[in-house]
């Protein structure tokens, strides 16, 4: 009997021990199923400046401790090397490119929207689910103000003055980004109610490319030196190298046309299958945050999207810029092989 009673308490001091423990039946497997922490390493391809690059990343290692691996290059073979490794991914972040040109391959990417979008401005939140404007570069004017005198440069109108007759620096738009959203900030300037296919939006593009006297520079950095070098009155660029100008003290000026600007959004986007995800969502959100678009306005010549951002004083005031209400870059990026067929057919009909 004494022994029944000791094999008794021998088994219930086991069930017991089993229980504090979780050693037995189900707690087993569920531990064994929890997923392990994800390594604190993230990989980003970059295609913007180096100021930019060194503003974000080394403030995101150290806020968040997550080391990252930078790769730079082109947007354009950083674009090609995320299709080339879309089956088994190298790169986490894609920070390169926006939507126009990205919307035709959105399945190499992860649907994610950052809750800092709700701060951002109207014009440059995630419409799409996968593509996150975080900064952008507006179509601009800049302006060699001894040249220019007392002319008046404030619009697309102004640029049709026969007095800048062959004095205006423009790109091709069918070869240049800057020179296309150029184009696309006429045609939805001068597009009957609004419509950038429009016959008088194109007959606005005739008149422009007879002003330019047919000469369309290979070189978007072109444009900008040219002004800034006098040897054109005008160039139609984007904002970053031409605040950049304003902002070394170059006798120059930046305008916004009055009938409206572009903000194509320096978009940035989490690849799709990337092997640390988590780490990727906490860059966009980071990327989107007051503390890093505040200090791209204060320091840079990029300009922030994030409503109330404080800017420098060689930036222009966000408030003074018209933009256009109904742009929709998605359409822009589903006719933009149309929009450079047009332009070519008008640029070849001018030479004849």
């Amino acid at each position: 009997m004494k022994r029944l009673k000791k094999a008794a308490l021998a088994v219930a001091c086991a069930a017991v021990l089993c229980s504090v423990f979780s050693g037995c039946g189900g707690d087993k497997k569920d531990t064994a199923k929890a997923a392990p922490a994800e390594e604190k390493v993230l990989t980003v391809y970059t295609a913007r400046s180096e100021s930019l690059n060194n503003l974000v990343i080394p403030a995101f290692e150290k806020e968040t401790g997550i080391k990252v691996n930078v790769i730079v290059a082109g947007t354009g073979p950083l674009v090609k090397r995320v299709a080339s490794e879309k089956d088994n991914p190298q790169g986490d972040i894609l920070w390169a490119a926006d939507q126009t040109m990205l919307d035709s391959q959105k399945e190499l990417f992860e649907k994610y929207v950052s809750p800092e979008d709700a701060n951002m401005i109207d014009a440059a939140k995630n419409k799409t689910g996968y593509f996150s404007p975080a900064f952008a570069d507006p179509t601009v004017f800049i302006v060699n103000k001894k040249l220019a005198g007392d002319m008046k440069i404030a619009g697309f109108d102004d640029l049709l003055n026969p007095a800048l007759k062959g004095k205006i620096a423009c790109g091709d738009p069918a070869n240049s980004s800057s020179a296309f959203q150029v184009l696309m900030a006429m045609l939805y300037a001068k597009g009957k109610d609004g419509d950038p296919m429009s016959p008088e939006a194109w007959a606005y593009v005739d008149n422009f490319i007879k002003n330019v006297d047919g000469k369309f520079l290979n070189s978007s950095g072109a444009v900008h030196k040219g002004a800034a070098d006098g040897e054109y009155t005008v160039g139609l660029t984007w904002e970053d190298p031409a605040a950049t100008y304003v902002k070394n003290g170059a006798d120059v000026e930046v305008v916004f046309p009055k009938e409206g600007a572009i903000f194509p959004g320096e978009s940035v986007q989490i690849i799709k299958g990337a092997k640390h995800m988590e780490n990727a969502k906490k860059f966009v959100d980071f990327m989107l945050s007051q503390k890093i678009q505040e200090a791209a306005g204060k320091t840079l010549t990029v300009r922030p999207l994030r409503k109330g951002v404080k800017l420098a004083d060689y930036m222009t005031p966000q408030d003074t810029i018209a933009l256009f209400k109904n742009y929709d870059e998605g359409w822009v990026a589903a006719h933009k092989k149309e929009v450079v067929a047009e332009w070519n057919k008008h640029l070849e009909n001018s030479r004849q």
